[in-house]
């Protein structure tokens, strides 16, 4: 029998993997200005104190971190991260559980609370990775409408009637891929109707802590006193993406269901990786971590922001107050992802803002990352993409 024939499981029926993963394999060639992926800028990793960090972890631990660990986490990483997430969303964390990356956490939920057919509410637009993994448990993804401030709370309320979902999932900090963020006036009214209608909240925010100007916001769990919001967050963007340590904090019950979920995906998350992180946590290193490298993103934001002041008339884009991205609505008529082949072609890559709508369409739109071009790149790489869209126009 030809292996063409196999049979693989329905769940991966219409999904074609991450179109950013594709993208990645046009912008291989050097000399690519790519503003494509959600990459911290090389100069951000810091890979001389987790170097450190981790020649003194092992000489301090080093038997317990090489050999198995609890799924439940690496013991001393467990207490500082539920140290740090309750000071971080201002209110009392009955639990937390560390994981490979958020993306995992998000899997973890839908493994714990999803059936084939069950509905998910999702921003419009929303991150493409997380409804990929939901679009795998075989979820119905159904778009809530948004405007500058977020979710407008009446559709939300409206498509929880009409749907009947399980969870919800938001991105409310400078979400990603627009760069918008939730208003302050929205963020209690959500825990709120989550509790009343018996919806799960997964608070995704990763961004939160790369904020430039303006003043923080409390999260959704902040205001959660029923246990219905799940917070998701990520070491990732500000420390290391490639080291994956995230962390859900939550209901303990949830959280339970999630941990037995994960035995049977990776066991439990690198007890090195957890351990180096819980130093960064015990030797308060982030707090200047994260104003060094917000103070770089700053000034490539708005460069980016100050080439995108001459695109052609007629083309909106967000202004942040901080993250990774910003999220660009051409004129009508243009083709985002019908262009993106001249744009690699002369040395630029975006990512089509058509991927990151449940429903599709919207093809005028595209998503900018800033934070992984120096300066120059981002003024050379922008006038490039201005000259392509002005000709697309004539």
């Amino acid at each position: 029998m030809n292996l063409d024939d196999i049979r693989y499981a329905e769940r991966f029926d219409g999904i074609s993997g991450s179109a950013i993963r594709e993208i990645f394999k046009l912008i291989a060639k050097p000399g690519m200005i790519s503003f494509a992926g959600g990459n911290p800028a090389l100069s951000a990793l810091p890979d001389d104190v987790v170097g450190k960090i981790a020649a003194e972890v092992m000489q301090q631990d080093g038997k317990r971190i090489l050999q198995y660990g609890a799924t439940e986490g690496y013991p001393p990483f467990v207490e500082s991260l539920k140290a740090y997430a309750s000071a971080q969303l201002d209110c009392n964390i009955p639990a937390v559980l560390p994981v490979t990356g958020s993306t995992q956490a998000m899997d973890l939920l839908c493994k714990a609370l999803i059936n084939p057919g069950d509905v998910i509410l999702v921003e419009d637009p929303t991150f493409l990775g997380n409804m990929q993994c939901m679009r795998l448990y075989q979820a119905k993804l159904v778009p809530v409408e948004s405007d500058d401030n977020g979710i407008i709370l009446e559709k939300l309320e409206e498509a929880i009637l009409t749907h009947h979902p399980r969870m919800l999932y938001t991105i409310p900090t400078f979400q990603n891929p627009t760069g918008k963020t939730l208003a302050a006036d929205r963020r209690e009214p959500i825990a709120k109707l989550a509790a009343k209608y018996g919806v799960v909240v997964a608070e995704d925010d990763p961004y939160r802590d790369l904020r430039y100007e303006g003043t923080p916001l409390p999260a959704i769990k902040h205001y959660d006193t029923d246990g219905w919001v799940v917070f998701l967050g990520s070491f990732s963007k500000i420390i290391s993406p490639g080291m994956r340590v995230g962390y859900m904090a939550g209901d303990p019950l949830i959280l339970r269901k999630c941990t037995v979920g994960k035995q049977s995906s990776d066991l439990h998350t690198g007890n090195l990786n957890q351990a180096i992180v819980d130093q960064f946590l015990r030797q308060n290193l982030l707090p200047d971590h994260i104003a060094a490298i917000s103070a770089s993103y700053k000034g490539q934001m708005n460069a980016m922001l100050e080439e995108l002041a001459a695109f052609p008339a007629g083309t909106s884009y967000t202004k942040p107050e901080g993250g990774l991205f910003i999220w660009v609505t051409l004129p009508e008529g243009i083709d985002a992802k019908a262009l993106l082949n001249k744009a690699v072609e002369k040395g630029v890559a975006y990512v089509p803002g058509t991927h990151f709508y449940a429903d599709g369409g919207h093809d005028n739109t595209l998503r900018l990352n800033f934070s992984n071009s120096t300066i120059e790149q981002i003024h050379k790489g922008m006038a490039i993409l201005k000259d392509i869209f002005a000709e697309a126009l004539a």
